[in-house]
Protein backbone atom coordinates (compact mmCIF):
# COMPACT_ATOMS: atom_id res chain seq x y z
CA UNK A 1 0.00 0.00 0.00
CA UNK A 2 1.23 3.56 -0.29
CA UNK A 3 -0.21 7.12 0.59
CA UNK A 4 -0.46 10.23 -2.33
CA UNK A 5 -0.41 13.53 -0.65
CA UNK A 6 -1.41 16.09 -2.74
CA UNK A 7 -1.22 20.00 -1.36
CA UNK A 8 -3.36 22.73 -3.74
CA UNK A 9 -3.76 26.19 -3.03
CA UNK A 10 -7.24 27.71 -4.08
CA UNK A 11 -7.39 31.11 -5.52
CA UNK A 12 -9.49 33.27 -2.66
CA UNK A 13 -12.81 33.65 -3.10
CA UNK A 14 -13.19 30.25 -4.90
CA UNK A 15 -13.11 27.60 -1.95
CA UNK A 16 -16.64 26.26 -2.74
CA UNK A 17 -15.96 26.21 -6.77
CA UNK A 18 -13.04 23.92 -5.83
CA UNK A 19 -14.93 21.61 -3.06
CA UNK A 20 -17.28 21.21 -5.76
CA UNK A 21 -14.77 20.11 -8.21
CA UNK A 22 -12.41 18.31 -5.77
CA UNK A 23 -15.71 16.09 -4.33
CA UNK A 24 -16.26 14.85 -8.41
CA UNK A 25 -12.54 13.79 -8.84
CA UNK A 26 -12.81 11.66 -5.61
CA UNK A 27 -15.90 10.56 -7.16
CA UNK A 28 -14.61 9.52 -10.26
CA UNK A 29 -11.41 8.05 -8.93
CA UNK A 30 -13.83 5.78 -6.34
CA UNK A 31 -14.48 3.34 -9.32
CA UNK A 32 -10.64 3.27 -10.35
CA UNK A 33 -9.09 -0.38 -9.76
CA UNK A 34 -5.79 0.22 -6.94
CA UNK A 35 -8.00 2.93 -5.47
CA UNK A 36 -8.46 2.59 -1.32
CA UNK A 37 -9.62 5.59 0.45
CA UNK A 38 -9.33 9.38 0.28
CA UNK A 39 -9.85 12.23 2.57
CA UNK A 40 -9.28 15.74 1.71
CA UNK A 41 -8.38 18.34 4.75
CA UNK A 42 -7.98 22.06 4.63
CA UNK A 43 -5.74 23.49 7.07
CA UNK A 44 -6.81 25.74 9.51
CA UNK A 45 -6.80 29.16 9.70
CA UNK A 46 -5.90 28.93 5.95
CA UNK A 47 -8.83 28.72 3.90
CA UNK A 48 -7.05 28.46 0.99
CA UNK A 49 -4.81 25.05 1.37
CA UNK A 50 -6.05 21.93 0.96
CA UNK A 51 -4.80 18.40 1.80
CA UNK A 52 -5.55 15.19 -0.17
CA UNK A 53 -4.80 12.36 1.31
CA UNK A 54 -5.57 9.07 -0.93
CA UNK A 55 -4.43 5.25 0.01
CA UNK A 56 -3.70 3.20 -3.07
CA UNK A 57 -2.95 -0.64 -3.83
CA UNK A 58 0.51 -0.01 -4.97
CA UNK A 59 2.65 2.86 -7.43
CA UNK A 60 1.41 0.98 -10.38
CA UNK A 61 -2.07 1.38 -9.70
CA UNK A 62 -1.60 4.96 -8.58
CA UNK A 63 0.80 6.11 -11.74
CA UNK A 64 -2.41 4.84 -13.58
CA UNK A 65 -4.73 7.15 -12.52
CA UNK A 66 -2.04 9.54 -12.22
CA UNK A 67 -1.89 9.47 -16.35
CA UNK A 68 -5.23 8.91 -16.99
CA UNK A 69 -7.67 10.41 -19.41
CA UNK A 70 -10.47 10.16 -16.34
CA UNK A 71 -8.10 12.27 -14.02
CA UNK A 72 -7.23 14.60 -16.89
CA UNK A 73 -10.61 15.69 -17.33
CA UNK A 74 -12.00 15.69 -14.13
CA UNK A 75 -8.57 18.25 -12.84
CA UNK A 76 -9.70 20.35 -16.19
CA UNK A 77 -12.09 21.72 -13.19
CA UNK A 78 -9.70 21.95 -10.66
CA UNK A 79 -6.41 23.47 -12.39
CA UNK A 80 -7.71 26.92 -12.81
CA UNK A 81 -8.61 27.05 -9.76
CA UNK A 82 -5.38 26.91 -7.69
CA UNK A 83 -3.01 29.52 -7.40
CA UNK A 84 0.17 27.50 -7.99
CA UNK A 85 0.75 23.56 -9.55
CA UNK A 86 -0.23 20.91 -7.22
CA UNK A 87 2.65 19.21 -5.13
CA UNK A 88 2.65 15.50 -5.00
CA UNK A 89 4.47 13.39 -2.57
CA UNK A 90 4.15 9.36 -2.48
CA UNK A 91 4.68 7.56 0.83
CA UNK A 92 4.61 4.15 1.50
CA UNK A 93 5.20 1.97 4.90
CA UNK A 94 8.58 2.75 6.78
CA UNK A 95 10.75 -0.86 7.24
Amino acid sequence: MIKVIIERRIMPGLEDEYEQAAREVMRVSLGVRGFVSGETLAQQGHTDRRLMITKWRDLRAWKEWHASDARATAMQRILPLLTEDETIRIYEAGY
